[in-house]
């Protein structure tokens, strides 16, 4: 008899799961639970997604192949002449509690948004449900409002001259003039309106967005206050199907985002390196485990450097170099969802707005993405690429497999730490036995430069022996900067939300 598989998703809001979780018990397969969850998620997580932002669906369905649908945003200004490619935009610092990071925003930070059309499209493509009924819950938070939790409210805080940026944004954002707080309602009154209209009539309100009246008022704002989006941007936009990246290791097998993306291509190579270098009896917080772990990230990165990002697997002498160099030593704005179904499909979405660009599209309630101003996404330099270029990320929906047999839908969001939060929780869960809570819930490290930042709960003792190799920086809480990975285990009937980001996962029996 065949195992069961029971339906289950893990997204970053309590919230976002229950819309999946109802659209699931409404008769929806996996895909319009996901892509319900997305429309929830822009509305519920306004600090870390948007439609108008960008992602990923890495979909499996139960009678096909993996396949890895790409909306993710493009760089924008097709049709301006060179004199008019003269960017608005401006840093602001996020300060995390234990480091800070720099971000553009403003008009000149906007690339071509993917979510809208990517939700609407695939939902098409791959649900049973109508539309209308996908969109029940989204339309309820935001015209009903939510109460701010904890994370939410911390997430907002960090962010909070780009939230207040637009006329708007002070408009939802503020009450009797101070900033949102934990336990605050949040509506987004236009972004309920816009909803139900494309409740009602989908084509024509995509039509509007992407080349009508809401488009042309977009682009009238960007030629005004130094933005790039063009009509053309606009009108031209397209979801791209792609075979997913493939990573056999120890018996597993990895799918996840293909290059041109990064993230699926350096969790890779670190899967690579960790698994042919760490001894079988490591545990988990052991220096063994976390110094070949470290090293792994480092030779990584050193690979990402002396490859201009160029995403073409290493020769085996390049292994050979960094496999000798990690044993040697022993002498932005970001959420996802995994769902599964009773049927065997199998999703995995990863969206974002970086952390926005603080610009609202007229009329609609959405903020638009400030993807062009993050600086792990353009190596080569801001606004390098020409326009109608589809921007890399580091977002990597993935699947993990042992066997035939579907292990581990996963992702997460946190910029330039996704690629080392999926990794761990990959190596926790296969090559050091933890189970899905564990996986997920433990400490982890993150090496940014040449400081290796380590979240508490590893022993003194190994946190010292590390300080011997890297510089260090000790944090003295588990954070948001850490990723926020969403895990479910189909045959093993666990759901994991990470608690770093709020998680919530259900699993429904």
């Amino acid at each position: 008899m065949a195992e069961s598989v029971l339906p289950a998703i893990a997204s970053g809001h309590p919230l976002v799961t229950e819309a999946a979780a109802s659209t699931l018990r409404s008769g929806g397969n996996a895909f319009d639970a996901i892509i319900a969850a997305g429309f929830a998620s822009s509305v519920v997580e306004p600090s870390l997604t948007s439609l108008g932002g960008g992602g990923f669906l890495l979909a499996k369905p139960s009678d096909g192949q993996c396949v890895l649908y790409d909306f993710f945003v493009d760089t924008p200004g097709k049709g301006l002449k060179p004199s008019e490619m003269s960017p608005n935009f401006f840093p602001v610092t996020v300060q995390f509690p234990g480091c800070s990071q720099v971000f553009n925003i403003g008009p000149g930070s906007v690339a071509v948004p993917g979510n809208l059309k990517g939700f609407v499209e695939l939902q098409s493509k791959l649900g049973c449900l109508p539309l209308s009924r996908v969109l029940e819950p989204a339309i309820e938070y935001a015209k009903n409002g939510t109460r701010l939790n904890y994370h939410q409210a911390y997430f907002l805080s960090l962010l909070e001259p780009i939230m207040l940026f637009d006329s708007y944004g002070k408009e939802i954002f503020l009450k009797d003039g101070s900033f949102l707080k934990e336990g605050d309602t949040f509506k987004n009154p236009l972004l309920a309106r816009f909803l139900e209209k494309l409740s009602k009539d989908p084509a024509q309100t995509i039509k509007s967005f992407y080349n009508g009246d809401i488009a042309s008022s977009i682009v009238k704002d960007m030629r005004s206050k130094g933005g790039l989006l063009t009509c053309e941007d606009l009108a031209n936009y397209t979801i791209i199907e792609r075979e997913p990246l493939k990573v056999d290791f120890s018996g597993y097998t990895l799918f996840t985002n293909p290059p041109p993306s990064f993230g699926g291509f350096y969790i890779a190579l670190a899967l690579e390196l960790v698994s042919k270098t760490m001894s079988e009896n490591a545990t988990f917080g052991s220096f063994d485990h976390l110094c070949t772990l470290a090293l792994s990230m480092k030779e990584v990165e050193r690979y990402r450097k002396e490859s201009n990002s160029n995403l073409t697997w290493p020769e085996n002498r390049w292994f050979d170099n960094a496999l000798t160099n990690v044993r040697k030593t022993f002498s932005r704005g970001t959420t996802h969802v995994s769902v599964c179904d009773s049927n065997g499909n199998f999703a995995s979405m990863t969206t974002s707005n970086g952390e926005g660009s603080g610009y609202f599209a007229p009329g609609t309630g959405i903020m638009l993405n400030n993807m062009m101003g993050e600086d792990d996404l353009h190596p080569q330099g801001f606004h390098s690429s020409p326009p109608g270029i589809r921007v890399a990320s580091m977002m990597s929906p993935s699947l993990l497999f042992e066997k035939e047999r579907v292990r581990l839908v996963l992702g997460s969001g946190g910029s330039k730490r996704i690629r080392s939060a999926i990794t761990q929780v990959i190596i926790n869960s296969c090559l050091l036995g933890l189970d899905l809570k564990e996986a997920i819930c433990n400490p982890r490290i993150h090496l940014e430069e040449s400081i290796l930042q380590i979240e508490p709960g590893f022993e003194n003792q190994v946190v010292k022996r590390l300080g011997e190799i890297f510089k260090i920086n000790l944090w003295n809480q588990i954070d948001v900067y850490f990723g926020g990975v969403h895990a479910v285990d189909p045959y093993g009937h666990q759901a994991q939300g990470d608690p770093r980001r709020g998680g919530a996962a259900k699993v429904l029996t």
